[in-house]
């Protein structure tokens, strides 16, 4: 396997404050605004996110954490024993503007999986999707609207998100097979 950092740490900043200011300019208000990190590195993202908005707008928005293992459609196929980490919302969804955050849009599946695992805990008003990285290859009529950086991959390339809260570095890398 090879691989090469195609985003580093300051640009990896530099790309998260130019998407915190998107959501800014993209809803006016953002008093009704939430924030929910897909478990894993969606979480980090979510957080420094909302701290970058609550720099530049003097807002907080508050932030959870939603687990969708239970909602993969590959589930039986990825696990035989899948470790569930459970879904950290204080907030009622109900009305409410979310922006569902991850690292890595693909197929799509992790999107579908999400919006379903945030649907069971109610009816939010909008539902829009923040990745930090769109490699293309969808498998869904799925689609991002607030994107890092659009990175065409192969089917044999791998896009690596390493957050320094799980990885101990900021960076993203392209992993070749």
């Amino acid at each position: 396997m090879t691989e090469k950092i195609i985003v580093d740490e300051k640009t990896m900043q530099r790309t998260l404050q130019r998407l915190s200011h998107e959501i800014i300019e993209q809803n006016p208000g953002t008093e009704s605004l939430y924030l929910v990190g897909i478990k894993r590195r969606g979480v980090p993202l979510a957080e420094r996110i909302s701290a970058n908005i609550e720099l530049f707008s003097d807002i907080r928005v508050e932030t959870g954490k939603l687990d969708i293992t239970w909602y993969r459609d590959d589930l039986k196929k990825r696990y035989d024993d899948p470790k569930i980490n459970e879904t950290e919302i204080s907030f009622d969804v109900n009305g409410k503007n979310i922006i569902l955050v991850d690292d890595v849009l693909y197929t799509g599946r992790t999107a579908r999986a999400a919006m379903e695992a945030l649907i069971r805990l109610g009816r939010p008003a909008r539902v829009q999707l923040l990745v930090m990285i769109d490699r293309g290859h969808r498998e869904l009529p799925i689609s991002a609207n607030f994107v890092g950086k659009n990175i065409p991959t192969s089917r044999s390339e791998f896009v690596s998100v390493r957050v320094r809260e799980i990885d101990g570095v900021n960076e993203i890398a392209l992993v070749k097979e």
